[in-house]
């Protein structure tokens, strides 16, 4: 909640014994928002359904894979691909450093072109990053696009993988008012419970991406288990919710969310959003007419737009609205990442705010 103060008031702490922990959004040692995840390098291509039963893909789902296995589609692939930085909480975090906001990364690369392109890419977008180093490949994802503007991935973690609990260290979590962590980390449950307890310790808020309806059918009883007492922010897609919660119905399932955590918010595509806290349901419309041209990162930089407002004390609704432009304008191109002309327009908002 956003005071008159200009303070953020969010519940921290184990389900039994939560305290009310207050950030001041105007201490400039507790601005920063990192992203803890796999450092990833996307492969979008643009196929069709028929390609989708050809190579067994789950469509609007993830399925890890190895590297072979992404050559090997690749090379039945019809169209060019286009390779660019990726990685759910990476393109949350760059798009919180275009918007102004100090943004960091957390992540573990392989010694090659692929790792250098993507550190090379942080410092271009205003990221710090925090990167480890593996003998193993830097992850890849093959994101295939159809024409429905879905998104279905096969995914290689490759070096992501190997980041170990006692890599992270408290200079991960320096003048950090909100650790964001993607869902596709739940496949690695000692680095996120590690991940977890060192932000409690550092009293930040936790933010959690559900990533996909897959990760979720694969972890909800660890998710079941934890959320509650670790989450203070929950972000879910229409279907990962349904499995989440048993809800199809879209104020059913974001009312069932908000019961684990403080803040909810449930994006349902054209349809646009809902944030809910304490019991109140708020509606965010879409932006345009709910068109896409790929939805790659749509849900990544909604997160982008909604974190950097609650750091810098819009109220929910504004900081819903800020999202949904940001979903919006990466919708519009291939990949995660929004062009110059987008970003102004988004900027040209802010100045509204």
């Amino acid at each position: 909640m956003v005071t008159k103060d200009g303070f953020i008031s969010l519940w921290y702490g184990s389900k039994k014994f939560r305290k009310a922990m207050v950030i001041s959004i105007f201490d400039k040692s507790k601005r920063v928002i990192v992203g803890f995840g796999s450092a990833l390098v996307d492969i979008l291509v643009h196929e069709d359904d028929e390609f989708l039963k050809k190579t067994g893909a789950v469509k609007g789902g993830m399925t890890l894979v190895d590297k072979d296995f992404i050559e090997h589609a690749l090379s039945l692939t019809s169209n060019k691909p286009c390779i660019i930085p990726g990685g759910s909480a990476c393109n949350t975090v760059v798009g919180i450093g275009h918007l102004g906001g100090f943004a960091r990364f957390v992540g573990k690369l392989g010694k090659d072109d692929l790792g250098e392109l993507f550190k090379t890419e942080l410092l271009n977008n205003n990221v710090e990053p925090i990167l480890f180093t593996s003998s193993l490949p830097t992850g890849r994802v093959l994101s295939i696009i159809t024409p429905d503007a879905q998104r279905s991935m096969f995914t290689f973690l490759g070096a992501s993988s190997e980041t170990e609990p006692g890599e992270i260290k408290s200079k991960c979590f320096d003048n950090v008012a909100i650790v964001h962590i993607e869902g596709y980390m739940l496949y690695n449950k000692d680095l996120m419970m590690t991940v977890l307890n060192a932000a409690k310790v550092a009293g930040t808020i936790v933010s959690l991406d559900l990533a996909s309806f897959t990760v979720v059918e694969e972890s909800k009883e660890f998710l079941e288990k934890n959320v509650m007492d670790y989450v203070d922010i929950l972000f879910a897609n229409e279907d990962e919710a349904d499995v989440f919660t048993g809800y199809s119905d879209e104020i059913k399932a974001v009312k069932a969310l908000s019961e684990k955590t403080d803040i909810a918010v449930l994006k349902v595509g054209k349809q646009g959003s809902f944030i809910s806290r304490a019991g109140r349901i708020i509606k965010i419309d879409p932006v345009g007419t709910g068109g896409a041209f790929d939805t790659t990162g749509a849900g990544d930089l909604w997160a982008s737009g909604f974190l950097f407002g609650l750091v810098n004390g819009f109220p929910l609704e504004k900081c819903g609205e800020l999202g949904s432009v940001c979903g919006y304008e990466v919708c519009q191109i291939v990949g995660a990442n929004i062009p110059e002309d987008g970003w102004n327009r988004i900027k040209k908002l802010l100045e509204t705010f």
